[in-house]
This record gives C-alpha cells, structure tokens and sequence, in this order.
C-alpha cells in the first residue's frame, strides 16, 4: 500500500484496495472516477472525493450494515494516489506543479523542476505544509543533504517548496528569512 499521511484527501483517479472481512467478493481495488465517485457491488455509487481512507471506510461499513450485512468490518487504502501534487517555486530552473506517485523524497520533487537555478541558494530551501488545518513551514539545507550530512525528508501531496534565491522575489525571500533552520514544521 501507498504510505500517505492521515490527513491526505481521496481524489479522481485514486486506485483504493477495499478489503470487506469475510466477504472476498465485495473486496478488491477499485478506481474512484473523475467525477469522485467509486462503484461497490450492492451499495452502488459512493462519493469518495475530498474522504480520508477512515472516513471513506467507515461510511462504506456504515451503509453495508444499514441494509446487507451484519457489523461488516471494512478497511480502505490508498493503493495509488494520483491526485497528489507538489508546487515548486523560488529559484529552480522550471517553477511549476507536478503530480508525485508514491513516496517522494525534497531532492527527487526538486529534480521534478529540473534542478535548482544558477542564482539559487540550495542551503535554504523552504517546505510548507498543511498539518491539522494550520500551515506550517520548514527550511532544509538541499548541500547538506546531498553530501549525506542530513536526511532527505519525505514530501507530501499539495506541499509548497520555495527555494531562496530568486532577485525578482525578494519581499518573499524575506519572508522566507524569518522560518529558521530546522528541519521541523512550525506554524507560519
């Protein structure tokens, strides 16, 4: 299964494994279409778009009990996420957003851009995330971490990474001056 983090949204085109104890023929993957929906034998249509895997199981046990079995134990994974996606800005060589398939590691999304620009500063890239409904911000050392000096963290789907560096964004580089080094997310 895909290791995605609690918080993370089911979207169009995710491929789910859907497992319903007991009951082999309602279990299998399942592809959510564009329009957010997923198709189970008995129940039929049910939105998926925007759930968590919890909460997308939990209402999949809530409507087989409703009418078709009894205390049905249901567990949902994301198999493929292919709504995730990383925006990469600041000084790279091709700002832009990119999907991401699996884990991603900050070195791997920033080759996504095609690798940092001639006047970026690789030791003061910044990371924000969304974590329980607040954005927080981490800055990380890209030198470090290619020199094996400091772990490459993972990236997460709808992250924003800005790499420091770029003259023509310099009310956002001294925003970026006040997040220190520390490889931890903090509220910003």
């Amino acid at each position: 299964m895909l290791k995605t983090d609690e918080s993370y949204h089911i979207g169009p085109g995710d491929q789910l494994a859907i497992v319903v104890f007991r009951v082999p023929e309602m279990s299998g993957d399942v592809t959510v279409d564009m329009t957010g929906n997923l198709t189970m034998p008995l129940i039929g249509q049910v939105s998926a778009v925007g759930k968590t895997a919890d909460q997308l199981q939990t209402e999949l046990a809530a409507l087989l009990g409703s009418k078709y079995l009894q205390n049905p134990e249901v567990r949902v994974a994301v198999k493929t996420a292919n709504n995730q996606r990383v925006t990469i800005d600041g000084s790279v060589k091709q700002a832009g957003i990119y999907p991401i398939a699996g884990p991603t590691t900050l070195i791997q999304a920033i080759a996504l851009a095609r690798g940092t620009d001639t006047d970026a500063n690789p030791r003061r890239v910044i990371v924000f995330r969304v974590i329980g409904g607040q954005r927080q911000a981490a800055s990380f050392d890209l030198t470090d971490i290619r020199r094996g000096g400091a772990p490459d963290p993972a990236i997460f789907g709808n992250d924003v990474i800005v790499v420091d560096g770029n003259k023509a964004r310099q009310n956002f580089r001294d925003a970026l001056t006040a997040v220190p080094i520390l490889s931890i997310f903090r509220p910003f």
